[in-house]
Formats: structure tokens, C-alpha cells, sequence
């Protein structure tokens, strides 16, 4: 949906502009990279620094270094083919973190499927293996964009191919065992880039990732919203949804003068007006996207009875009006493309609105600026459904109870080996390993420590001792998913 098409991740943008390759230097390394020779696979084994290494990969540039205790972590960029069939017509920048811990140890491959934070955090399988790991900006978020935009190139393919290059040149450094990650439209990723490249990883932990293999039918939506949490909380929700389209004259104005007071324009919508109706029609699905049950002692009990300024917050702080005026969709464009050419967007029917919506969910075209074409290809997906269901092997899907999301989700078949969906009681569009229940915790964090190779004995032995190897840091481990507003995946 938009607030679920509006984002999985928000995460701080610094942009760098260090290179230390020209035009032509790009070019070639467009192909498949160039292999830099390490005398050892352990920083103890080499004289040579691990910023050096990195840095002697053709296309490799340092944008920063920051200083994190236990750690190096770099922020870089590297030169990517703008189409990886033809690398010869041109390159772009793409930017790559790296949260070095030392080559002896595994790496996780770790993508959001959006832009990459330039702060250093670690995903959980990072956490689990005590390992390194490797971030990348997905192909269009600026500024990783080509310049002019080819907008034909933003596939779930060509992305793919972005990450087996940077896999590819680093493998070389990182020699041990590595892992792919990413929650939501990163958990997408990560199944994407296992099904083109399946022998690149050793292990796929992929979070409450969507799968729309069939575009046009979105029935689960509705039986999902049909029983999820308790029929009282539905209710609350449904009530304040209604009013706030029923008050939509007095709501507009105040709407109105909050977009004047920010300067936001509505030119890609069309209108205030829709912008305002798509905002309040995410609001159920983006209350079980981000909350859990308890939250519903937040939303005003009796809804035909609150004042409109409590109508106005609870939308505002669950859906965000902000969402759909151009300045909150132009960071998104590249997923409101990709959702209305290859992944698909969800709809629903919400029958409690009765006649009060004018347009009902506005698909992805209207969230895209019309000089951008777009065409969906609905056998893209229905392909990576079939492949996981009879290829997939050590992948690992982990989806919250009550998160809409899940309720098209990846399921294995017959030709799985080794793989497992594990659900979250309860969860919400954080849910993790973590999470689950003591069983699969420990399952799951079992399979992770052994695709990573870095089993202890005891747990090879007995899954049930399986825990985590590193210690949790509150700044590298904590996420808040409240601040990560969208009903973008």
C-alpha cells in the first residue's frame, strides 16, 4: 500500500561526491570485476591495512571512514554499469557501507531495498555470526541514480546483478562464509538476488518480505483485516477512518494550512484532495504495519463523538500527512516505479467506508511523475514464487503475526531444502529472530550459525543452545520501527 507502498526503512543520507575513478575507468570496470589478490584471508596475515585492500578494488572510492569501537567502518562508493547486459553504455556510483570486524570472521550481505544509512548499525544475523557486514543503496535511491535516469534499468535483475559485482570484488577480501539479510522490501532483495545468483550466498535471512505473486488478486488483504487483532480494536480504527472522510471539509482546511506552513505541493498526486484520501485510507494498514495490540488504547474510543483535532493527530502520527505531497514521495520514486512495473502493491476493499471514498487505493502510477513510463510485467513475480518454492535452500522467512504484509508472504515447497517460515506471535513489520518463540528461535539462530559456518560444537550438537555471538549494543543493534514510517514495504 503506499504507507505500505511508502517504506521500510528510514535512514540518513550523506551524500559523497570522493571518486577515484574517471569516465573511462568506470567503463571498464563494468564487466565482472577485476580480482585483487590478497596474500591472507585474516587482518593478521597481512601487513596490508584493510582500508588499503578495499580501496585497491578497481571502481573503489572512500567517501569516509567513522571510528567505532571493535570496528572499522567505511562508507564508499563504487562504479556500477548502468545496464549490466551492456556495460560498455555507462556507469554510475554506487554507494556501498562496510562494517569491517575482520576478514577471519563471515560476512552478511545486508540490503533495505532502499537508501543505505551512512551510520554504523549492525542486522541481527550480523549480531548473531559476530561477523562483518556490507551495505548497499539500491539502484535509483539518490544518490545512487545514473544521471540522465534510465528508468528501464531499475529491475529486480539489474539490481541483483549491483550486488553480485560488489559480492564478487569483495569475496576476495571476505573469503569465509557469507550471508544475505534485509527486512521487507529488503527481504525482497535479498530473495532476488538468491534466485539470479543462487551460488553466490551461503544463507538467506530474509524479514517480513511480501510476495504479490498475482497483482490483480489481493483477497488475503481483506481476510487479513477481517480477523486480525480483537474485533473492539478493528472497530476503533474503522471508526476513525470513517470520520475522518466524513469530516473531510474541515479536515482539508487544516490540512491546507499544514501544507503551507511546510511548502509542500501536491503536483504528482494531482490534488490536496487525493493526497489527503490516500493518507487516511492507509491508516488501518499502517496502524498493524507498525503497532502491536496494546497500542489501540491510543486511538480515540468513540470516534463520532472526538473532537477533529483528535481525528486529525491519530491519523497524522499513524499514516503521516506528509506522505503524499512531493516532497514526502520524490525520495520513493524508485519504489513506487518498481511496485507498479515488477512488484506489485497491494489493494484492499475496507467495506466499513461504505461510499465515502472518491478514489479508492490509488495504484503506484499515480505516486510516479508522469514523464516516467511505466509497464507492469506480471510474470516476474510469479517466476521468483516458483523458484523459491522448488529451489530454495538454507533460506530462512521470518513474518509478524499481525503485520499486513504477511499476508501474501513467501512459502516453500517440495524442492525446498533446508529452509523455513517461522511467524511471530503477535509481530508487526519488526518482527525478527528474536521474536519468535523459544523453539524456532533457537532453530532459526541455530540454521544462521551453521550456514555461516561458525556453529559452535555444543550447538551443532543441540540447536537448543543456539544464542547469539556477539553481545547486543544498544547503537549498533537498536531499531526503531516507529521511524520507519510507509506502507511502502
Amino acid at each position: 500500500m503506499r504507507k505500505a507502498l511508502r517504506g521500510f526503512l528510514s535512514l540518513a543520507i550523506l551524500i559523497g561526491t570522493v571518486s577515484a575513478t574517471g569516465a573511462s575507468a568506470g567503463a571498464a570496470t563494468a564487466a565482472e570485476p577485476t580480482a585483487f589478490r590478497s596474500t591472507a584471508g585474516s587482518d593478521s596475515g597481512t601487513s596490508t591495512d584493510i582500508k588499503d585492500r578495499i580501496l585497491a578494488i578497481p571502481g573503489m572510492s572512500l567517501i569516509e571512514e567513522k571510528p567505532y569501537a571493535g570496528y572499522r567502518y567505511f562508507v564508499l562508493e563504487y562504479t556500477q554499469p548502468i545496464d549490466h547486459r551492456h556495460p560498455s553504455k555507462g556507469t554510475f556510483q554506487q554507494r556501498i557501507t562496510l562494517l569491517h570486524k575482520d576478514t577471519s570472521r563471515p560476512t552478511v550481505f545486508y540490503t533495505s531495498g532502499y537508501n543505505v544509512s551512512t551510520n554504523p548499525s549492525r542486522s541481527e544475523p550480523t549480531r548473531i555470526i559476530d561477523g562483518n557486514q556490507v551495505s548497499l543503496e539500491y539502484r535509483f535511491f539518490t544518490p545512487s541514480r545514473p544521471a540522465p535516469a534510465d528508468w528501464s534499468k531499475l529491475d529486480i535483475w539489474q539490481a541483483a546483478s549491483d550486488q553480485h559485482r560488489v559480492f564478487t570484488a569483495l569475496k576476495q577480501i571476505y573469503t569465509k562464509n557469507w550471508l544475505t539479510t534485509g527486512g521487507s522490501k529488503g527481504g525482497m532483495t535479498a530473495t532476488y538476488f538468491e534466485r539470479f545468483y543462487p551460488e553466490d550466498m551461503d544463507g538467506v535471512v530474509a524479514y517480513v518480505a511480501p510476495n504479490d505473486v498475482v497483482n490483480k488478486e489481493d483477497s488475503a488483504y481483506d481476510r487479513f483485516f477481517g480477523h486480525v487483532g480483537t474485533k473492539e480494536c478493528r472497530d476503533k480504527l474503522n471508526g476513525v477512518q470513517r470520520e475522518a472522510l466524513i469530516r473531510r471539509e474541515p479536515l482539508e482546511k487544516k490540512y491546507e494550512e499544514y501544507a503551507a506552513e511546510n511548502g509542500y505541493t501536491f503536483n504528482t498526486v494531482g490534488s490536496l484532495d487525493r493526497a489527503y484520501e490516500a493518507v487516511v485510507m492507509d491508516y488501518v494498514w499502517a496502524f498493524w504495519q507498525y503497532s502491536l495490540l496494546s497500542d489501540c488504547d491510543t486511538i480515540p474510543a468513540d470516534a463520532k463523538t472526538a473532537p477533529d483535532q483528535a481525528i486529525w493527530d491519530s491519523i497524522d502520527s499513524i499514516s503521516g500527512f506528509s506522505a503524499y505531497a512531493d516532497q514526502g514521495l520524490e525520495r520513493y520514486t524508485p519504489y513506487y516505479y518498481q511496485a507498479g512495473t515488477q512488484l506489485g502493491s497491494p489493494d484492499i476493499e475496507q467495506p466499513w467506508l461504505g461510499k465515502l471514498s472518491r478514489y479508492g487505493y490509488q495504484p503506484p502510477r499515480t505516486f510516479v511523475p508522469r514523464s516516467i513510463p511505466m509497464k507492469f510485467q506480471p510474470s516476474v513475480m510469479r517466476d521468483v514464487d516458483n523458484w523459491v518454492k522448488h529451489h530454495a535452500n538454507h533460506m530462512l522467512y521470518v513474518y509478524g503475526e499481525n503485520d499486513p504484509w504477511g499476508a501474501e508472504r513467501f512459502r516453500l515447497g517440495a524442492g525446498a531444502r533446508d529452509s523455513y517460515v517461522m511467524t511471530v506471535a503477535g509481530g508487526n513489520h519488526g518482527s525478527n529472530v528474536a521474536g519468535l518463540a523459544d523453539d524456532d528461535k533457537a532453530k532459526a539462530t541455530a540454521a544462521i550459525l551453521r550456514w555461516a559456518g561458525v556453529a559452535p560444537a555444543a550447538v551443532q550438537e543441540d540447536p537448543a543452545k543456539a544464542k547469539p555471538l556477539a553481545k547486543f549494543d544498544e547503537r549498533l543493534d537498536k531499531r526503531d520501527v516507529t521511524n520507519e514510517r510507509g506502507l511502502r514495504p
